[in-house]
């Protein structure tokens, strides 16, 4: 099923200057496999190596941090928004 995915000013280029793509899956970790295949110039930049998500990347399913929905796992639905976010440290 098709999802929007914002994408934050950092990744935009990547995916042609879109502020927000659509991709289709079930799961987020489906969702970013579609994404990267559509957009191949992502695929270093949200995802390592071994397929997880880079440390430096926030997403939210909707309004929650799919860190604590089961990660890459978390079920999407029809409706459904992923807003990926760069991490900010600092004090």
């Amino acid at each position: 099923m098709p999802v929007d995915v914002r994408l934050p000013t950092v990744l935009r280029p990547a995916a042609g200057g879109q502020t927000t793509v659509t991709a289709e899956g079930a799961t987020v970790g489906e969702i970013f496999e579609d994404l990267v295949r559509q957009h191949p110039a992502l695929r270093d930049q949200v995802l390592t190596n071994t397929g997880e998500l880079h440390r430096h990347l926030i997403v939210f399913l909707n309004d929650d941090d799919i860190r604590y929905l089961g990660k890459l796992d978390a079920k999407v639905g029809e409706s459904d928004t992923l807003t990926l976010m760069p991490a900010v440290a600092g004090g």
